[in-house]
């Protein structure tokens, strides 16, 4: 992981594209508390950030912590690069830490395919194994009904069955967790505003 204390790079990528109107905090459930004046402008700006950015450039933020990954994941899902999608499925096994995983599951579930699905389940195989580790579980799991909805599969049955994985996992914590179709519903919001800033972002690359 880069230090953004002695990363003059990562501090620059940082100022460019990270803290603007405090992006990194806006995105996520923020971004539906914004007035419709401010979300347009958010919109625009993140759009305009994501055509800005270069692969290499978002491959530096990804070396980078909470705040640069949460970002970059965003604009990742915005510009569709889903040459990104093996290194995403990466970050989100690895938990390295907080705050991140939504916005990777935001990326996996807008590029929309298969292979995602078998990265999010990668994901719920190893962590509903550990009812110690309060994660991302829930919207991980939540994603995977989306994209089963999506793809007309039924990739999340398993973990959702009587008795299975979720069930085992719920039985042994000590507090309750989010419902993944509550995780499912937020999940389907996000890929709406993605989809909102992608039409933005198609006219930047348009030249309209």
């Amino acid at each position: 992981m880069r230090d953004i204390r002695s990363d003059p790079e990562l501090q620059d990528l940082v100022r460019r594209f990270v803290t603007p109107d405090r992006r990194y905090l806006r995105l996520g459930g923020s971004v539906f508390r914004l007035s419709p004046v401010e979300r347009s402008a958010f919109v625009r700006d993140l759009a305009q950030a994501a055509y800005d950015i270069t692969p290499a450039e978002l491959g530096v933020l990804f070396e980078g912590g909470w705040r640069e990954r949460k970002t970059a994941a965003w604009m990742v899902a915005v510009a569709h690069r889903s040459e990104f999608r093996e290194l995403i499925g990466r970050l989100l096994l690895a938990s390295e830490g907080p705050y991140t995983g939504a916005a990777y599951c935001v990326a996996l579930a807008k590029f929309g395919t298969a292979a995602d699905a078998e990265l999010l389940s990668a994901y719920l195989d190893h962590y509903l194994s550990r009812p110690d580790l309060d994660y991302d579980q829930a919207i991980v799991l939540g994603t995977l009904l989306y994209l089963d909805e999506m793809l007309g599969s039924e990739c999340a049955a398993r973990f959702l069955a009587p008795g299975g994985p979720w069930d085992r996992w719920l039985e042994v914590r000590a507090v309750a967790a989010l419902d993944p179709h509550y995780c499912q519903q937020a999940v389907q919001q996000f890929c709406a505003f993605v989809d909102e800033t992608a039409e933005v972002f198609a006219s930047l690359d348009s030249g309209s």
